[in-house]
């Protein structure tokens, strides 16, 4: 393409991409990170409506590589750097969380029960690591994400790191994510086939984490809750590691058909006035205050009040707040989140949604914006943003194991080498 011969850089190592890969649109993001000081510099970002994609799967191959295409496309033009690799979100119904442990005896057959013989070394907890996902998975699951929730040593709980202590036994507890290996290759090809090496799959859900929540939130509880236009992903978080990952099959675009059907309206109208009009708690929204409903080929005028558009909306949002909060239920805690509920992807854009779930839920909640970076970042404030920023900032999370990640991946290797390139993070 013509653009290509005035773009001034390549891509180097302290270049980070990120490929939001959405049902409803593609983000991406490019970033220049200083690992040593934790600076993530965004200096450009493209984003592109998608149609190729369903409910986080592929339906039309064409449309995805070219819509990926368009907005990588603007992200190298702003950033003034050709893109040669990238990570990407996944998302879909067949990503699936569940909390697994393993167990290994410190003290090795012929040693002494000393405390220097009995030390922990970081052999010891890969070992661990390696039984807690020694689980048999179906043929066509792969295990995407490692993430350790703490480490018990005899009686001592709540480690995060046992290397260096001393004991007789060590326990691992984590959270393992599974994908279907199908869709991963899939989407892999497809950046493949625009010239762009993966270097890794990240679930949407936990790419947003990273750019919307602290430390502290982490520790102390929250969920993260990323509503795209198809599906919702959920991630929560509490003593500072994964408790629970989950997908939901509805989104915001549940919203977009309701407007489209009640107002007779195309999907793209629908969903202007959604974002323009309506409000996710309709006793915030004017009675008085109407707008006119688009018509074509001289049909006749009609106006609605911003209230009454948004009596229908509450009712679904409503409905999707609840299939939150029992999918929230299922995580293996038992206290309650002290931070509440972020709302974060492009259906927190929703006006007064954070307000509609305090009321409904009786739980804490917030609207989750990127932040921890630096540059071009007012073109990437919003919500609509979180994943890709978070896809930048992956490195930085987990650096300490990111050397041991394979990262050019080709189709034909997809099968055999997916365990092992998902080597994963801690």
């Amino acid at each position: 393409m013509e653009y290509m011969k005035k773009l001034s850089r390549t891509q180097d190592k302290n270049i980070q991409v990120g490929i939001d890969v959405g049902s409803s649109k593609f983000c991406c993001a490019i970033a220049e990170i200083d690992p040593p000081n934790q600076n993530v510099k965004l200096l450009g970002v493209g984003s592109c409506p998608s149609s190729g994609i369903k409910k986080g799967s592929i339906i039309h191959r064409d449309k995805t590589i070219e819509e990926m295409e368009k907005a990588v496309t603007d992200a190298e033009i702003m950033a003034d750097i050709k893109v040669n690799r990238s990570w990407l979100t996944i998302s879909g119904e067949h990503v699936r969380g569940i909390n697994t442990q393993g167990a290994i005896a410190i003290q090795k057959p012929g040693q002494s029960p000393s405390a220097t013989d009995q030390e922990i070394r970081i052999e010891d907890m890969y070992k661990v690591l390696e039984l807690a996902k020694a689980i048999s998975f179906p043929v066509d699951r792969n295990i995407l994400h490692t993430l350790p929730q703490e480490y018990i040593i005899d009686t001592m709980k709540g480690i995060k790191d046992p290397v260096g202590m001393s004991g007789r036994r060590l326990e691992g507890r984590v959270h393992l994510v599974t994908v279907a290996t199908s869709s991963a290759s899939n989407f892999i090809n497809c950046a493949e086939e625009l010239g762009i090496s993966v270097d890794g799959l990240v679930f949407q859900g936990l790419a947003s984490s990273i750019s919307t929540i602290d430390k502290d939130e982490k520790e102390l509880g929250v969920a993260v809750v990323d509503i795209g236009s198809g599906t919702t992903d959920i991630v929560v978080y509490l003593d500072g590691g994964v408790r629970h990952t989950g997908v939901i099959p509805i989104g915001s675009d549940s919203i977009t058909n309701d407007i489209a059907v009640m107002l007779q309206v195309g999907k793209k109208e629908a969903e202007e006035i959604k974002l323009k009009y309506a409000s996710a708690k309709a006793s915030m929204a004017s009675p008085e205050l109407e707008f006119e409903i688009p018509v074509k080929n001289g049909g006749i005028s009609r106006k609605i009040s911003e209230h009454e558009l948004s009596r229908y909306v509450e009712a679904r949002m409503t409905e999707i707040l609840n299939l939150i909060s029992r999918e929230i239920s299922r995580a293996d805690i038992h206290q309650k989140l002290t931070y509440g509920l972020v709302f974060t992807g492009g259906g927190a854009q929703l006006s007064n949604l954070a307000g509609l779930a305090e009321e409904t839920l009786n739980i804490r909640a917030r609207i989750g914006a990127p932040k921890g970076i630096s540059g071009v970042v007012d073109v990437a404030s919003t919500p609509h943003y979180a994943a890709a920023i978070g896809l930048i900032q992956w490195p930085l999370h987990y650096q300490d194991t990111q050397a041991g990640i394979h990262t050019g991946l080709t189709p034909g290797k997809v099968f055999k080498k997916f365990t092992e390139w998902f080597k994963e993070f801690f």
